[in-house]
């Protein structure tokens, strides 16, 4: 079938991108699902960091690559099985939620309960292929890579079955799609790691969809107190408008002596790394989410980690199950605990892509998000 897709053509391009547009919106032919694959119209896909970081050249991938790795849509047709014969649980006409980073169940990481990424996947994710192996996506006669295994840039998408998670018809797209990688990984990294208590602080630093999303997944807790960190003027404030307690700039938290329980450092930047470990209390916890260039390095005192018991822990994805903690944040989305609509700072078209971009690097987003009216076949 024909799709209309916004294809990465090489990275590590200068900015301003709306300028020198390293991605261009294609017709491709996309195959038909596979054994344990299914057919996906987008709906809507939201545009992450990890995106820019293809682009920008931190994250090398091999090109053409159609973007895209947040989206949720409908499962229009689902491929064959040998083993059910085509019964699923993923039934056409279906809402799912994609996800990045799929888990094959049966390798070594995969029984770490979401602390290790499956390797199968990751090795996919890397090479621009499917779980499986190969691409469903060509152009011209020639391939074109997956992003993440899903590329939800895009009017539709095959996926393996095991990166969507099915979702009920009172989630709306938009809160579906903000699910599979901005909660998923902000919400994931405070439930899963930080683990905060009652009458903890927690501080977020860096205020993008990542970390707005562990401050509204924090806001959601029973007496926690939250500082927001963010270098820029109008996140914080906007952080203040949903509940955070205080709102600071680095040096303004670091010199006012903030000590948290919790630390989410959400931003990718060796400065911002240190600037959560500063502000880690005697036994607290900071837990790092963001992807810095490879080649960052930061400085930490291993004397103040032995001396007051603290600790620094990774987490990728949030540490998530995907089929399991969705559900729990949809949950908290009902209850009105966790108010994910919040997050969203634009709504653009899909050939605004390369502009959106330059939002993102410029730090001025927090999530912005295409929607798609169905394309055609």
């Amino acid at each position: 079938m024909r799709i209309t897709g916004a294809v990465l053509e090489e990275i590590g391009r200068d900015g301003p991108y709306a300028e020198t547009r390293p991605i261009t919106i294609s017709e491709l032919e996309l195959d038909p699902p596979g054994p344990d694959e299914v057919l996906v119209r987008i709906e809507t896909a939201g545009l992450c960091h990890s995106d820019l970081s293809v682009v920008d050249g931190n994250r090398p991938r091999p090109t053409p690559m159609l973007l895209g790795h947040e989206a949720a849509g409908i499962v229009e047709e689902v491929g064959s099985n040998e083993v059910n014969r085509g019964e699923t649980d993923l039934p056409t006409g279906r809402r799912v939620v994609m996800t990045f980073q799929p888990r094959c169940g049966e390798c070594r990481s995969c029984r770490t309960d979401g602390l290790v990424p499956c390797e199968p996947g990751s090795l996919a994710n890397n090479a621009g292929t499917m779980l499986t192996g190969g691409s469903r996506l060509r152009r011209d006669g020639q391939r074109v890579h997956h992003h993440l295994g899903v590329s939800g840039f895009a009017t539709y998408a095959v996926v393996d079955r095991r990166s969507v998670v099915p979702v009920d018809d009172d989630v709306p797209p938009e809160v579906a799609a903000v699910l599979g990688c901005a909660v998923l990984t902000g919400g994931g990294a405070l439930l899963n790691v930080g683990r905060p208590r009652p009458g903890d602080t927690l501080a977020v630093v860096g205020l993008g969809g990542v970390g707005m999303a562990a401050l509204l997944t924090a806001l959601g807790e029973a007496d926690v107190e939250v500082v927001a960190v963010d270098t820029m003027d109008d996140k914080r404030a906007r952080a203040l408008e949903l509940g955070a307690h205080r709102a600071l700039a680095p040096d303004e938290a670091v010199a006012e002596g903030v000590l948290a329980d919790v630390v989410i450092e959400a931003a990718g930047s060796a400065r911002a790394f240190e600037t959560a470990v500063d502000l880690t209390g005697p036994g607290g916890r900071t837990v790092t989410v963001g992807l810095p260039a490879p080649d960052a390095r930061a400085a930490v005192s291993p004397l103040g980690l032995v001396a007051q018991g603290r600790s620094i822990i990774g987490s990728y994805l949030g540490s998530a199950v995907p089929r399991r903690d969705i559900p729990l944040f949809v949950d908290r989305w009902r209850e009105g605990r966790l108010p994910v609509a919040e997050l969203v700072s634009a709504r653009i078209a899909l050939p605004e892509v390369n502009r959106a971009m330059d939002e993102l690097a410029a730090g001025r987003a927090v999530r912005q998000l295409v929607a798609f009216d169905g394309g055609d076949r």
